[in-house]
């Protein structure tokens, strides 16, 4: 049985399908989805009802991404803004158009059900973006961070390595856990479309959402398997780009 750890989708149901298949995964595995299912790519709907139909099948933890909030929002609340169409919510709207309330009410369920992080037995610790407390995610003050953060990743990224775990200047925040996996912030940003790690960070967000492929890690043996870069399994659209 294997821990797989999955990036941000961005409404990328073609990208999702290529991974589990080249992943070879089965019933067995544990499937753990770091957020950000929604807003990008066409098929926004069909990534979360592939996501609930998955859910009885395999054992599986679903993490809350931003832009997971902003579509709960939008169909419980009516809430929308410019800012959220302009960077993905758009094609997510439209794509809506063709759902019916009975399964608009299920995503809604599904999206409420989404978990702000992950803590497993061997201190390893899965969230959409970060946190900010120096003591760790039981003693955040403001639940949103947990996916909408960057400062973790920066953190991570600017390190000194000739700083170590035990020297006073070492960043407290990754000391806390063996190692923690995040998505939110594409490593395209640094020329990456592999997954990243920083210190204890994995990012595991290769820019699904513009021009880099989905990425299914495993998280004991740090092997991955990644789908076609998403601006070619969906050549007539934008996506976030």
């Amino acid at each position: 049985m294997r821990t797989l750890v999955i990036g941000d989708i961005h409404g990328g149901l073609r990208a999702l399908h290529q991974i589990m298949e080249r992943a070879k995964v089965t019933a067995e595995d544990t499937l753990i989805f770091l957020g950000d299912y929604v807003d990008g790519w066409s098929q926004s709907p069909q990534v979360l009802d592939y996501l609930i139909e998955l859910n009885t099948t395999n054992s599986c933890v679903f993490i809350r991404g931003n832009h997971d909030e902003l579509l709960l929002h939008w169909l419980k609340d009516s809430k929308d803004n410019l800012m959220w169409y302009k960077h993905g919510g758009e094609a997510t709207v439209l794509a809506y158009e063709k759902v019916d309330a009975v399964t608009k009410q299920l995503h809604v369920d599904f999206l409420l059900s989404l978990k702000d992080y992950y803590l497993d037995k061997k201190s390893r610790l899965f969230v959409h973006a970060g946190f900010t407390n120096m003591n760790g995610v039981a003693y955040e003050f403001f639940p949103k961070l947990f996916y909408w953060d960057r400062t973790l990743w920066e953190t991570a990224l600017s390190l000194d390595r000739s700083i170590k775990p035990n020297d006073l200047l070492y960043p407290k925040r990754l000391t806390l856990y063996d190692e923690i996996y995040i998505g939110h912030t594409p490593v395209t940003r640094i020329g990456k479309t592999e997954p990243v790690q920083m210190a204890c960070v994995w990012n595991i967000d290769t820019g699904a959402a513009f021009k880099g492929p989905l990425t299914i890690l495993d998280v004991d043996t740090k092997e991955f398997w990644q789908s076609e870069p998403l601006n070619t399994l969906y050549f007539d659209e934008k996506g976030r780009n």
